[in-house]
């Protein structure tokens, strides 16, 4: 039987993960028999890597990976899957709200024949209607902007085969929107439904600042269209300057007295806003090609503990993702 690879991105869930394993693991000897569970800790700052390193001694299972530092959930992710060995990959996180009993249907629709199986949520229990609003908002319009096939109201929660994730893993981008690499890949892909449970303990690891920039991430990284959007916003200053410079000019030749200091700020103030909108979408970008210009490590492993032994990396990184 081959190998079920189950990758779990954590960030401060010492009051998760027991119960997550508990769960996962009944749930993978019931469907997979042979599995592993690539816990990550992303530099957590209360007794996750402990509790992670006490599982890894106990369960043979357990691979458990420590990351140099908090390198964010996209990137902690990317980590246990350049780590993992199995033919089958499940990526979930460990606060529960994804259900880990979902694991035997979406093994019974890869077998069938689909390359990733991705869980589409019908319902999120335990989430504040600004927090659901905002993103069916942002779902629909990235499926505007972007040249893919992104589904909507679905997260990072799925079922890959490994020759989906050798492409994935060979994907170099330092800002990373690993749902929407997925369905870059293509293959066939098919949902899942179900309903979202709320977190298990602890607090969202996604405040609103880190989901604007997780946004902004996933726009700039698939689309173009803020690009256009600023040729279009300094084209319409531009018309909209001209316009005004006639205005001025005829109001001079008939002798007309021209208003002052409310008309000048106002036309001042919009020019010089659109101008610091297109330098602002401009710069995203750039940013972006500097930053991967550096060709950094996507991120560094300290410490993976197997089977109560551990092992220390100076360096561990995607090198297949770099060459």
């Amino acid at each position: 039987m081959s190998l079920l690879s189950i990758v779990v991105p954590c960030y401060n869930e010492e009051e998760s993960v027991p119960e997550f394993h508990r769960r996962m693991s009944a749930a993978a000897r019931q469907s997979a028999g042979h599995y592993e569970i690539v816990f990550v800790d992303d530099g957590s700052t209360d007794r996750t890597w402990p509790l992670l390193q006490e599982l890894a001694a106990t369960d043979s299972s357990v691979v458990a990976v420590k990351l140099s530092r908090n390198h964010g959930h996209q990137l902690a992710l990317t980590a246990g899957l350049t780590q993992c060995r199995g033919e089958r990959v499940l990526v979930i996180d460990a606060d529960l709200q994804d259900p880990p009993e979902l694991l035997k249907p979406m093994l019974a629709l890869l077998e069938s024949g689909a390359d990733v199986v991705y869980g589409q949520r019908r319902t999120r229990k335990g989430e504040t209607k600004f927090k659901t609003a905002t993103a069916a908002v942002f779902y629909r319009l990235l499926r505007r902007l972007v040249d893919i096939e992104i589904p909507v109201d679905a997260g990072d929660f799925r079922l890959m085969s490994r020759r989906a994730l050798e492409v994935l893993n060979r994907m170099p981008e330092h800002h990373r929107f690993i749902r929407g690499m997925v369905s870059w890949i293509g293959m066939r892909q098919v949902p899942i439904l179900y309903d979202r449970d709320p977190r298990y303990a602890g607090e969202t690891k996604y405040p609103l600042r880190k989901m604007i920039r997780f946004a902004i991430d996933a726009i700039t990284g698939f689309s173009v269209a803020p690009l256009r959007l600023a040729s279009f916003l300094g084209a319409a200053a531009a018309a909209l300057s001209l316009l005004l410079m006639c205005y001025t000019l005829g109001s001079w030749l008939l002798g007309e007295t021209i208003a002052g200091w409310t008309s000048l700020t106002s036309i001042v103030l919009l020019i010089g806003s659109v101008q610091l909108i297109v330098l602002g979408i401009i710069g995203e970008y750039l940013g972006r090609l500097y930053i991967e210009a550096k060709r950094r490590p996507l991120f560094v492993i300290e410490t993976i503990a197997v089977g109560g032994s551990v092992q220390d990396h100076e360096m561990a990184v995607a090198e297949a993702s770099r060459s």
